[in-house]
């Protein structure tokens, strides 16, 4: 095992032992998930970036004492020179030269270690912070509880998990580099304070101001920062729904619209970048105007002094040496400090966005249930005191319009609460199921579900998870969706790849994976919406009929009017808007479609 990979082992079994270190210094990091940076809903942008500062102690303490080293090396280096010209030029004294010539060397051997080793475990800690925000991100987004609030395109999540966690994780720098500037600054405002006090204090006095006026002064860099990084989520959004929806759009003959609106979107984005960068380039070059300013304006002092004698050749190398060292170091923080952190503040809200976000599908800790699924006295959007108690068992087939279908189905998804009434499983609410057991208990399927990319066999298996019995699971579902005819139509079988989506399967055969994924989950309840719409009239029925087969003593409910679906129902359930309207056999139904269509069917 290599160096990297034990350290990464430590980290990880420290964490989960439960050993804690001093406050300052943040326990060992998950090496996967890195959930030691808190992220609370009090959590504020500005304390998620002061947090991510810290997220990586273990790499950038180390790292802060070796820049400390180098910058105050380079400090070090104009003061040298100054003593060696002192006492060794100034004198004629070659052996304290040479003395002094060997101090400089070795001081520049140090700041250049220091520098190589210091900059590799910053950027070690910022790629370790950058990737456990990114997967905690990406956890939270494909979390199957889904998340509350606005709806985002896929591009715009994209966007979050990859460039607004990139630039947050910059934040860790400003434990390393800032840091190290501050102490050249300070050592130099001593050494100064030492030559001409009024110089030291000018210093000393001089740099936490400047670091005042860049936080106060940073405001509009946030704001167009922020607006900045939401106009490139559009963008990305809007050219990942692009591609999702391609084979659509050129079905409609759409390209040209398509593109258009693509174009206005990335032109926005364009024009959002140029101002924050213009915006960026007008705040650094303020600061590090006002910086130079300040190190002339020292510098000029000192020149005077020496002019009236009240200081050394060498006292005043010294302090022109400081005065174009420090420059620097000032220039620096205006960078290193102002804009990183200015940038990270923003981005650490869209962060917060994903990882704050309420799950959507509301779920409580109960974790048992047995008996029928019911409605009572349920009202949300169309549907209004719905009393209706489904069936223990048997295919149960419901007709009703699309609004309807909606508030029933996000409900059993748990995505949606009643406004009024309940939903229960043998009198347990549903909302107080335990997110496993409740998808064990009842398993409500969209009608468009999600591929990922893997083989037809792997995204099927999904759903049986580890369970002792997957393999016949597997094999079941297969067979009761018609998967096994998927199989011999594609290359390479169920090891064929399904593409990002299920967009290598044209939309019957996506249908029919997603369906033999749900069956191999052996949900008690299966809710599926239109799950055959895809398929052509022969491949329907034969779904139809192996899936009453494969869900014998479970219950299933289909919203659908499909012919083929409601022949091998046991039970028709009709609504009338948001009324219901008739629960029978298939029988009655048919005989009250019939009559609702004035005899014809």
């Amino acid at each position: 095992m290599d160096t990297d990979a034990k350290l990464r082992q430590a980290d990880s079994d420290a964490y989960r032992s439960g050993t804690r270190w001093p406050v300052w210094f943040v326990p060992p990091a998950d090496p996967v998930r890195g959930h030691e940076i808190q992220v609370d809903a009090d959590t504020t942008p500005r304390q998620l970036a002061v947090r991510t500062v810290f997220g990586a102690n273990r790499y950038t303490v180390p790292a802060m004492a070796l820049m400390v080293g180098h910058f105050v090396g380079e400090a070090l280096v104009p003061v040298i020179m100054g003593v060696a010209i002192d006492r060794a030029v100034a004198t004629g004294d070659v052996g304290s030269l040479v003395i002094w010539v060997i101090a400089l060397a070795a001081n520049f051997v140090l700041l250049s270690h220091t520098w190589r080793f210091g900059e590799r475990l910053a950027v070690y800690g910022q790629t370790m912070v950058e990737h456990h925000f990114r997967m905690r991100v990406t956890d939270r987004i494909l979390n199957p509880m889904g998340m509350a609030g606005p709806a985002r395109l896929p591009g715009v999540s994209l966007n979050i998990a990859t460039s607004d966690v990139n630039r947050l994780s910059y934040a860790v720098f400003l434990s390393v580099f800032p840091v190290g500037e501050m102490a050249a600054v300070l050592v130099a405002g001593g050494v100064l304070l030492f030559i001409s006090w009024p110089l030291g204090l000018a210093i000393l006095l001089g740099a936490p101001t400047l670091l005042w006026i860049l936080d106060l002064s940073g405001g509009p860099l946030r704001a167009r920062t922020e607006h900045e990084q939401e106009a490139a989520g559009e963008a990305a959004g809007t050219a990942a729904d692009l591609v999702a929806g391609f084979r659509i759009v050129k079905g409609l003959g759409a390209e040209s619209e398509a593109g258009r609106r693509y174009r206005v979107a990335s032109r926005h984005a364009r024009d959002g970048a140029i101002r924050a960068g213009r915006s960026q380039g007008a705040y650094v070059g303020v600061m590090q105007m006002v910086s130079a300013l300040f190190v002339v304006g020292v510098g000029v002092a000192a020149g005077l002094m020496a002019l009236d004698g009240q200081m050394s050749l060498g006292a005043l190398i010294t302090v022109v040496g400081l005065t174009q060292f420090i420059m620097g170091p000032l220039n620096n923080l205006g960078t290193n400090f102002g804009a990183v952190w200015n940038t990270a503040v923003p981005c650490a809200k869209r962060v917060l966005s994903v990882l704050q976000a309420e799950p959507s599908a509301q779920t409580g800790d109960v974790r048992d249930a047995q008996g029928a699924l019911a409605f009572e006295k349920f009202s949300l959007g169309p549907v209004r005191d719905l009393d209706l108690e489904l069936p223990i068992q048997g295919l149960v087939a419901v007709i009703c319009p699309a609004e309807t279908t909606e508030a029933l189905t996000s409900v059993l998804a748990r995505k949606m609460v009643p406004e009024s009434g309940s939903v229960t499983v043998g009198g347990v609410g549903l909302f107080d199921l335990d997110s496993e057991i409740s998808q064990q208990l009842v398993r409500s399927v969209p009608h468009s579900p999600d591929l990922f990319d893997g083989t037809v066999l792997e995204n099927i298996g999904a759903g049986a998870g580890d369970q002792p019995d997957r393999d016949s699971r597997i094999t079941r579902a297969i067979f009761a969706a018609a998967c096994d005819d998927v199989a011999d139509v594609l290359p390479l079988g169920l090891d064929t790849p399904v593409g990002e989506a299920g967009r290598m399967l044209s939309g019957g055969q996506r249908q029919r994976v997603s369906l033999a994924r749900a069956l191999a989950a052996d949900s008690g309840i299966l809710v599926l919406n239109d799950p055959t719409t895809a398929v052509d009239s022969v491949t329907e029925a034969t779904v139809a009929q192996r899936l009453a087969r494969a869900r014998a003593g479970h219950v299933t409910v289909v919203f659908s009017n499909s012919p083929a679906l409601l022949e091998v129902s046991d039970q028709v359930i009709i609504f009338d808007g948001g009324a219901l309207s008739y629960q029978g056999d298939v029988a009655g139904a048919e005989t009250l479609r019939a009559g609702a269509n004035g005899g014809q069917r």
